[in-house]
């Protein structure tokens, strides 16, 4: 018998840019279209995903120079003839892109991404079978006469993973627009996904490869007050969730409520953590939270890159080093084991990146802990962002910490950005990643606004039922001052929490002109309540030094190597930027190292660099050799010019190392 839970009865569809409320969640989004940035790195970033990013992959999607993906529907609609030609997954590509469009449409209202969306949308509904099946793999083999093609064949044909992001996809352009066309294709399928679990037709678990669906089904149940789609994911999540027998790679080698650390891929694993989070946000089920947390501590205290990326390997081992030999299974883009983090050899999978942010705000939505937005912008403005060019048209799929030519080894992904990936996951992925910051922005609960990610801004909703507008005025991340605007307000006192990021020693707080004793602690919220008036203005100074950072002596491959940081920025250093005939393996940091930020407006975009007073090593041939004597050479005096992690890449092929040697004397 399906469980309802009692708050959930009276479930209704919210207004257009608003979505259900969530009962379990301690802090709730604000509206898809409450949030412009106005100036800055973010508003920057939006535009070129707005006037670069978006209209050159709509040339890929629609066209198939490389792999049809509009044109795919188009053939299972009957309306062109041809096979199919790609990865099972790239449905799923198709609709991250669109849901990336919703996001900038629900700010621009342009016509032509309403054109965009108008024929995807058609060409998408004419492909769907009556009775609600869509993945155009299947549907193309079926339309050709191939009677052997039906659903659920296959567990890594990416059934559940494509009609996940449909779903998502197209709450998010109901919720932008109040257009019904997108969001009634997704409740059929929704329908033909409970349908299809009555009547046994596929195995949940093992078909929950890389699972959107969790998340999609929640977000169609926040969009239409259906408790029949909550229910479905929570039945199929219980069933993944119990089952065992199978491998570490899909995080179902033992029960998920059993699961202490990230293991196997992962994007797919950071999927789960998302869609299980969703659920705990609904039903607020205990057990879902439990190893959540402990997932989550095993990653950020073991797993995490300093960048904020994840998914340490290419191909590994799980569990790793087992004594019980015959459970040891093949992993692949994975989470390695405890400490391991390479970087020469990092896989740091964009998607998984994005996977993780999409985990982190659900953490942060159930719990209001700033430590969970700390690593939000720290995945962010590293890991996320270096996926893509600064002219936003050239992607990575891996993002590794070091680059050396030639590289010691033969491995798939290039350390060039490309236009095309052959995995094309990851391009849309970042896309809608941009198109959605401003999402994260803020955050509302009774009496509250959240301040969350810094950047020039305005902010017009309801706080309490009534109006409520702020904007914030900063030159962050390259600076650390965000003055915020109180524009429109209620009568009543409420509180603005400012978010002191965890690396912010010193903040201080300005209220009107005037200090407020406050501590505002890093890795916390910092409230102020009181009634406010147009006018008042509140100002949060957070020091930004660069500073040297050292990691834990078990990550063999970083010990005894230091790392930059400024603000929520990781560096690193270039080979563009170094003198000739000095090699970025040949710089050495010493500990008392001279860190001076400069602002350099026309070096990649804009970006604040970091010289640093360093040594060169003297310029050696290995040739052939493993090993070598020890060289007594005197070390050179050197100055170098660092950049923003993010930024690398944009200049050509390069050697490049976020890790240095240190020289302790």
């Amino acid at each position: 018998m399906p469980i309802l839970w009692p708050l959930l009865l009276t479930a209704v569809a919210g207004e257009v840019g608003e979505r259900r409320p969530s009962p379990f969640a301690v802090v709730h989004p604000v509206g898809v279209s409450e949030v412009r940035w106005t100036e800055g790195f973010w508003a920057q970033r939006f535009a070129v995903c707005r006037d670069r990013s978006i209209p050159a992959m709509w040339e890929i999607m629609r066209g198939d120079r490389y792999k049809p993906y509009y044109l795919h529907f188009l053939i299972a609609a009957g309306e062109r003839s041809g096979d199919y030609r790609g990865a099972p997954w790239n449905d799923g590509d198709f609709y991250k892109f669109l849901e990336g469009v919703c996001a900038v449409l629900a700010l621009t209202d342009d016509p032509q991404l309403k054109q965009i969306l108008h024929r995807s949308i058609e060409a998408i509904g004419k492909a769907q079978r009556q009775d609600g099946y869509l993945h155009t793999p299947v549907l193309i083999r079926q339309r050709n006469g191939d009677r052997s093609a039906q659903p659920f064949q296959n567990r890594h044909h990416f059934e559940m993973y494509n009609m996940g992001h449909l779903l998502t996809a197209a709450s998010l352009h109901h919720r932008a627009t109040g257009s019904e066309a997108f969001l009634s294709i997704a409740v059929r399928t929704a329908d033909f996904l409970e349908r299809a679990l009555q009547g046994a037709m596929f195995d949940p678990a093992r078909h929950a490869v890389c699972p959107s669906h969790y998340m999609g089904l929640v977000e169609l149940y926040r969009e239409t007050g259906e408790l029949r789609y909550l229910e479905l994911a929570r039945r199929l999540f219980e069933i993944r969730a119990c089952a065992g027998g199978g491998d570490d790679d899909n995080q179902d080698r033992i029960p998920f409520y059993d699961q202490q650390e990230p293991v196997g891929h992962a994007v797919r694993a950071n999927y789960l953590y998302a869609g299980a989070a969703d659920l705990f946000l609904e039903t607020g089920e205990e057990r879902l939270w439990k190893p959540l947390e402990a997932i989550w501590n095993n990653l950020v205290q073991k797993k995490l890159y300093i960048t904020g990326a994840c998914g340490a390997l290419y191909d590994g081992a799980s569990p790793y080093g087992s004594p019980e030999q015959s459970s040891i299974a093949r992993v692949h883009q994975a989470y390695g084991h405890n400490y391991q983090l390479p970087n020469t050899t990092a896989h740091g999978e964009t998607c998984a990146a994005v996977g993780s942010l999409l985990w982190n705000w659900r953490m942060f939505l159930a719990t209001g802990e700033a430590r969970y937005v700390d690593l939000i912008e720290r995945t962010l403005y590293n890991a996320v962002l270096a996926g893509v060019s600064l002219e936003g048209t050239e992607y990575f799929y891996v993002n590794p910490l070091r680059n050396v030519a030639p590289l010691p080894l033969n491995l798939r992904w290039s350390r060039r950005r490309v236009p095309y990936v052959t995995s094309y996951c990851c391009p849309p992925n970042v896309l809608r990643t941009i198109a959605q910051v401003h999402r994260y922005a803020y955050a509302r609960s009774d009496g509250a606004i959240w301040l969350n990610l810094y950047g020039g801004n305005v902010l017009s909703t309801t706080l309490d039922g009534r109006p409520l507008e702020l904007t914030q005025a900063t030159n962050y991340p390259w600076e650390g001052r965000i003055r915020v605007t109180v524009k429109r307000c209620p009568d009543g006192p409420f509180a603005l929490r400012l978010r002191v990021p965890g690396w912010a020693e010193s903040a201080t707080i300005r209220l009107n002109g005037r200090p407020v004793e406050l501590d505002a602690k890093p890795g916390t919220y910092a409230e102020i309540r009181r009634r406010w008036r147009v006018g008042d203005t509140l100002q949060l100074d957070l020091p930004m030094p660069a500073r040297l950072f050292e990691s834990h002596p078990y990550v063999e491959e970083t010990y005894n190597q230091v790392a930059v940081q400024r603000g929520p920025l990781v560096y690193c250093l270039e080979s563009p930027d170094l003198p000739e005939g000095v090699r970025v393996d040949e710089v050495v940091i010493p500990a008392d190292a001279e860190l001076t930020p400069q602002h350099e407006p026309e070096l990649l975009g804009g970006v604040t660099v970091i010289y640093a007073t360093a040594r060169a090593l003297p310029s050696r041939r290995w040739d052939d050799a493993l090993y070598r004597p020890l060289s007594h050479e005197p070390l050179r005096p050197l100055s170098v010019r660092m950049i923003p992690y993010y930024a690398w890449a944009n200049r050509g092929d390069s050697e490049m190392s976020v890790w240095l040697r240190l020289c302790r004397a």
